[in-house]
């Protein structure tokens, strides 16, 4: 208002003049943009700055503030109960300070219970099917990989000035194995140091890392101080004063196999007991992340620096999960819930719990409330924007629950709305009769050997929990173990029935994680109602999930990186959600003001979609529906497919 701008006035998006400073940062944008919808309003950009020196200070003031850095920090297979502010046994007094100055959150979950899903999510905010990627990738079997046509974290905040760095594990499809996979630098990524899957032969000593591409050798020390150190060199060496960076730090600890220093396993137990062990990789890693800290404290970036901590998913060790059902690879409690700690002085008040259920799925779309910037155009994010509880302004709102696709593991579905959890079991079983029994031979070999070399009894669970994530000193136990994971492993030919809905679901559960944390009592038939309403919107979203997923195996990628087609496009659609301000008694309004707000050269994609939609699908249920799902595709920025 100050700007001498008439009050009665707005924009073509109904904003009022003092919302359209920021437009003026560019010469040009606002004759572009602003100008033709508002006649009253056409100035020069010159002449604005010059007759109105407020909005000049105004510009001024916001070309001096630099957008805050942001670092991703992301453990390994930690649990829910490891650390030390989340009551967790081991000692992270850096990690505790981050909570302790910013927010944390009680109740937030990992994208997935396993690790290539959980980090799909991560980067795109999105539900990892849409992504390409089913389960737990090996490049070495699996063409399985996030696909090119995702927007992640890195390629969003590189169209932002941002420089853009990944340092450790990256487990979401990688060329280093053979295979015609996206590298690092394709999802974003200036600079990387990076290794496939997990370090190895272990944290110490790593010998399959990757710079930019190039193959480094055995790298000396242990993993997570590696990349501390890459992260300090590149700060000191690459960064630039006058642009924020981005740095995306995943560490392998505390995954196996581990390996931490001596002394620092002595204040857990026996240098040889892997509890202590495993205590003493998460302990190191807190020491790496107090150096990077440091370091951020004596460039003077670290006030204006969002610093984010939390897991791929939960943890191996049962006893790390806080009491909760199940552990990584289960869709209960256990597998899912991980820390939450954001971390940023500049930008929100610290000292605070939030309790708000939340997870890695809404990365994206906070960062770009946080940043105020868009979201990715024409792009079904899953994730809701959690600025307005870190910042505690405006109202938090997620439009779609928090929803978890496994679709080998039982539950393969689960939903989470306020303090409801339903779980979905699928029908189908993947694997043959024969199949099954060439596993369960297999571990009823391997079963005394494993009792053998730990020395006592060990139940079936715990069994395939150790077989699964751990590994052996006896090379002819460690044979058959390889073995073991391998005939369990993910078969791409399976995506095609996975697509088609894996025969439905056979049978729901519902949970009251208020009054009943660890899941013990499934209350399904005594909330007949709840049940029914969760599992509608369970349905719902798994739909739309199927519909964007791609095909894996003999055949074949549907679409090579990504391209579908127009009758793709359209199914798709129809599972996506009608947007909350639509409301069918208003349907016209809504539609002319959309319409209105539209670039002239959308105008037509709608019409000529519209068309394909009627021609392909004559017999649609609700078509104003379905006008408006293509009507908001377009108004997002997409595209009509050319086949």
């Amino acid at each position: 208002m100050q700007a001498g701008a008439d009050p009665s006035l707005a924009d073509n998006r109904g904003k009022r003049p003092l919302n359209l400073i920021g437009q003026f940062n560019r010469p040009g944008h606002f004759e572009k943009y602003h100008a033709p919808y508002n006649v009253n309003l056409v100035l020069d950009h010159g002449r604005y700055l010059r007759e109105s020196p407020l909005v000049e200070k105004v510009l001024k003031s916001s070309e001096s503030q630099k957008r805050p850095n942001i670092v991703l920090l992301l453990a390994d297979d930690l649990g829910s109960k490891d650390i030390g502010c989340y009551g967790g046994p081991v000692r992270t007094p850096a990690l505790d300070g981050l909570a302790d100055r910013g927010v944390r959150f009680g109740q937030f979950h990992a994208g997935a219970p396993v690790c290539s899903p959980s980090r799909a999510t991560f980067l795109t905010g999105r539900q990892h099917l849409r992504t390409g990627v089913y389960t737990v990738i090996q490049d070495h079997e699996h063409d399985m990989h996030l696909l090119d046509r995702e927007v992640t974290v890195a390629e969003l905040l590189k169209s932002h000035g941002y420089q853009t760095v990944h340092l450790g594990k990256w487990h979401v499809g990688a060329p280093f194995r053979g295979r015609d996979k996206p590298s690092l630098n394709d999802h974003g990524f200036d600079y990387w140091l990076a290794t496939d899957n997990n370090a190895s032969p272990s944290h110490r000593n790593p010998s399959n890392f990757y710079r930019n591409g190039k193959r480094v050798g055995e790298m000396e020390g242990y993993a997570c101080q590696i990349l501390a150190d890459e992260a300090i060199k590149w700060l000191e060496k690459e960064r630039k004063k006058d642009a924020p960076f981005f740095l995306n730090i995943w560490f392998q600890e505390p995954h196996d196999p581990i390996a931490a220093p001596d002394e620092i396993v002595a204040r857990y137990g026996a240098l040889d007991d892997p509890a202590a062990i495993y205590s003493a990789t998460i302990e190191n890693t807190d020491r790496a992340i107090a150096r990077l800290v440091a370091k951020l404290e004596e460039l003077g970036e670290l006030n204006n620096t969002l610093i984010v901590y939390t897991s791929d998913h939960g943890s191996y060790r049962e006893d790390r999960n806080g009491g909760l059902r199940g552990s990584k690879g289960s869709q209960f409690q256990g597998g899912l819930l991980t820390p939450g700690i954001f971390f940023w002085p500049d930008g929100f008040e610290g000292q605070r719990v939030e309790d708000q259920p939340a997870g890695s799925v809404d990365l994206l779309p906070t960062l770009c409330g946080l940043l105020r910037v868009s979201r990715p155009p024409g792009v079904h994010l899953d994730g809701a924007d959690l600025s307005p509880l870190l910042t505690k302004s405006g109202k938090f709102e997620r439009r779609q629950p928090l929803f978890w696709s496994w679709p080998t593991g039982q539950p393969s579905a689960s939903l989470r709305k306020g303090n409801y959890t339903l779980m979905g079991y699928r029908a189908e079983e993947f694997r043959s009769k024969r199949e099954k029994e060439v596993i369960e031979q297999l571990v009823r070999k391997i079963h005394p050997l494993v009792e053998k070399e730990a020395g006592k009894k060990i139940e079936r669970r715990e069994l395939f929990t150790l077989l699964f994530n751990s590994s052996f000193k006896t090379r002819s136990t460690e044979a058959l173990r390889r073995e073991f994971v391998h005939l369990n492993g993910f078969q791409e030919s399976w995506s095609r029935a996975i697509k088609e809905g894996s025969g439905g679901f056979r049978k729901f559960e519902l949970y009251d994680l208020a009054n009943d944390p660890r899941q013990q009592v499934n209350i399904a038939d005594s909330k007949p109602e709840v049940t029914e309403r969760l599992k509608r919107e369970l349905l719902r979203i798994n739909a739309s999930v199927l519909a964007d997923a791609p095909i894996w195996g003999k055949e074949g990628i549907q679409q090579k990186n990504g391209e579908e087609t127009l009758e793709q496009l359209l199914v798709r659609l129809h599972a996506h959600e009608l947007p909350a301000a639509y409301k069918a008694a208003v349907h016209q309004d809504y539609v002319d003001r959309r319409i209105a707000e539209m670039e002239p050269t959308q105008r037509p994609l709608v019409g000529a979609l519209w068309k394909e939609q009627r021609r392909l699908h004559p017999e649609m249920k609700n078509r104003g529906h379905s006008f408006i799902r293509i009507l908001e595709y377009i108004a997002g920025g997409g595209q009509i497919p050319t086949r």
